[in-house]
């Protein structure tokens, strides 16, 4: 099942996107409730194109992994940690699709990280194990954990390149029946739809830790709660970003995230 979290003439609602991209298009169906709970159809419909879709869910926080793919930890630089390596990014970073990555005037260097994002369900998670991790997740959308490369490499913390406004796009909707295990991970980067170049290429098998290994790791050091996103690592081939261009990311089996980059100055 997909869950979004939308714009409509009546207002905000959380839906269930029905349908296969086609002739037929997609719909969003109103829920009364919130995705974690039993669904219940309000009886109205749109079609996806004629709603605007938000990040999917509310998060209390986001956790990143770093160096997670091998490759991408060889191309900056870096070993492979031995254990997790974990960061936050602030609520305040997410954004949802077709929302503006806002360059800072802090940084020369913003670069895009596409990666598979992994949404806590209703029970949370806490010093869970394996099995309990699995139970633990609702779901996954595809994630981009936008990085001011220089402050990242300049700051001894990467709180400040991992946490501006908009540095962290989300969506475009939460699938809840996904085998995680292997599936491809994109990035395409350009300043018109007939001009996207992919940057980045890889697949989930190439995860140093997998999905339950880190959902259990991290809760042995916090308390996930419902709704909060855990991003999994992104492939090698990560690259500037600049004002004018276009970010999409997907991840197979789930969908596709753009976000246009603008620049704050």
């Amino acid at each position: 099942m997909r869950f979004a979290r939308f714009v409509h003439a009546g207002g905000v609602s959380f839906g269930v996107v029905e349908g296969e991209s086609g002739a037929g298009g997609l719909t969003v169906a109103e829920i009364s409730s919130l995705p974690f709970e039993q669904v219940r159809l309000t009886g109205q419909r749109w079609a996806l194109a004629d709603v605007r879709l938000l990040a999917p869910i509310f998060s209390s926080k986001v956790i990143g992994v770093g160096r997670n793919y091998a490759e991408h930890a060889a191309e900056l630089g870096n070993e492979v940690p031995k254990e997790p390596l974990i960061f936050i990014k602030p609520s305040t970073s997410v954004i949802g699709p077709n929302d503006a990555i806002r360059i800072p005037p802090q940084s020369q260097q913003v670069e895009h990280e596409a990666e598979l994002a992994v949404v806590i369900g209703a029970t949370g998670a806490r010093r869970v194990d394996r099995a309990g991790a699995q139970r633990a997740i609702f779901g996954y959308t595809v994630g981009n954990d936008v990085t001011a490369r220089d402050l990242q490499r300049s700051d001894p913390q990467w709180t400040r390149a991992k946490g501006f406004d908009s540095f962290c796009p989300i969506g475009p909707w939460i699938e809840t029946e996904l085998d995680v295990s292997d599936l491809e991970v994109r990035c395409e980067v350009g300043r018109s739809p007939d001009q996207m170049e992919v940057r980045q290429l890889g697949r989930t098998k190439d995860m140093v830790f997998d999905v339950p290994t880190l959902v259990s790791y991290i809760s042995h050091v916090m308390t996930l709660l419902p709704g909060d996103i855990i991003l999994t690592g992104t492939p090698a081939g990560v690259s500037q970003i600049v004002s004018g261009e276009t970010v999409s990311v997907s991840v197979q089996g789930i969908g596709e995230l753009r976000n246009p980059v603008v620049s704050l100055d």
